[in-house]
């Protein structure tokens, strides 16, 4: 098993091999009254989180709110970031980055 920065692998949960964000849209103030809410419908603003995941040792930290769609590959890096995730680009994405293969 390979070792990186002090964390070794390790088993995983078949529920916990992912690595999980969860975006959250406002449907607050939609509906036709006060407390009711439009189906299927919601703001273009909201939260993004990182889901608890113990095998990878991800504890979650305060959401992070966004405005636009716009903003939200931004917002998905800064939780990444925040939460000290490492992405490794697929086969498809290696085509377009000049990245050394040692």
């Amino acid at each position: 098993m390979e070792k990186r920065r002090d964390l070794e692998a390790k088993d995983r949960k078949w529920h916990q091999k992912m690595i999980e964000i969860k975006v959250r849209f406002w449907t607050n103030d939609l509906g036709d009254e006060p407390e009711k809410v439009r189906p299927k419908h919601a703001w273009t603003s909201g939260v993004v989180r990182v889901r608890r995941n113990d095998t990878h040792g991800i504890m979650p930290k305060h959401p992070i709110p966004f405005n636009s769609l716009m903003e939200l590959p931004g917002i998905i890096e800064r939780a990444l970031i925040d939460h000290s995730i490492v992405l490794h680009p697929g086969v498809r994405m290696k085509k377009y980055l000049n990245i050394d293969t040692k």
